[in-house]
């Protein structure tokens, strides 16, 4: 008997079949199809929409943002959509171009109906770059015209902790939690702040929480080693930053200061004499 063909591997016969079989790739993780397929539809319908945001997504997820550009710009000045247009200002932030992507945002966010996402970009990047006030601004903008996105109340609440408004901040991860208890960056977010307020025993078992749907985060796994020294766990905070490092040999340096800031902790003369008491791997 013959074998069947994959369905993905058959050579499609329109351009809808095309669109169809470059969505289904999208969705197996299979961005180089998705691009093709969306290429080869765009080449026969200039103005098709959804195939220039699949072809935009597929650039993106391949790490080239500055090819999703010129897609995503056509498929944004067609459709006014705010999903497209925060695509795009990703792809435009990945290129070095963060001023025009505020620019995109500043128009994504006055659409309608609100789109989150947006709210979501404007306020992290307005943070990034310094602009902190506006970007608590946009997140509130937000939050009011869309109560329920817990995304955010946790974006507002890391720029509130980034600007040390540590009571406001824990207000929003509260919230959070309490619409979505498992949702991993708030249970960080609020360990954060309970670090830097001494609550260091509650702050390492949501640490704990949020390494349990994630062992691989070393970056929280250091947290929760630092933060078990702090309690004077001596030898459960090295072996979590030893298992931090374990894979993220480029993790060592913040593994040795947080091995070495803390009163419990260790101070070495030389970085290598660190990084053997770590068993980093230099290979």
């Amino acid at each position: 008997m013959a074998k069947r063909p994959n369905p993905i591997e058959v050579r499609p016969s329109t351009n809808s079949q095309a669109l169809e079989e470059a969505l289904l790739a999208s969705r197996m993780n299979r961005p180089d199809e998705a691009e093709r397929l969306a290429s080869q539809v765009l080449k026969a319908e200039r103005t098709n929409v959804l195939a220039a945001q699949v072809l935009g997504t597929a650039l993106l997820i391949q790490n080239r943002p500055a090819e999703a550009i010129a897609p995503l710009q056509r498929a944004a000045h067609r459709s006014h959509d705010p999903g497209i247009e925060t695509l795009l200002a990703k792809a435009l932030v990945g290129a070095g171009r963060e001023a025009d992507a505020i620019d995109q945002l500043r128009l994504a966010i006055t659409r309608r109906p609100a789109f989150p996402m947006a709210f979501l970009e404007l306020g992290d990047q307005l943070g990034l770059s310094g602009q902190d006030d506006e970007g608590v601004s946009v997140f509130e903008a937000g939050i009011e015209l869309l109560p329920d996105a817990v995304v955010l109340k946790v974006g507002l609440g890391y720029l509130l902790l980034r600007c040390n408004e540590r009571k406001r901040a824990r207000s929003l991860f509260l919230q959070a939690r309490a619409a979505a208890p498992d949702r991993r960056d708030a249970m960080v977010g609020l360990a954060r702040v309970m670090v830097l307020d001494g609550e260091h025993a509650a702050a390492s078992d949501l640490y704990r929480r949020a390494l349990s749907s994630n062992p691989s985060d070393a970056l929280t796994r250091i947290e929760l080693g630092k933060c078990l020294l702090e309690m004077g766990q001596r030898e459960a905070g090295e072996a979590s930053l030893r298992l931090a490092v374990r894979n993220e040999a480029q993790l060592a340096g913040p593994a040795i200061i947080a091995l070495s800031s803390t009163p419990n902790g260790r101070f070495f003369l030389k970085p290598s004499a660190a990084a053997r008491f770590l068993r980093v791997d230099s290979h």
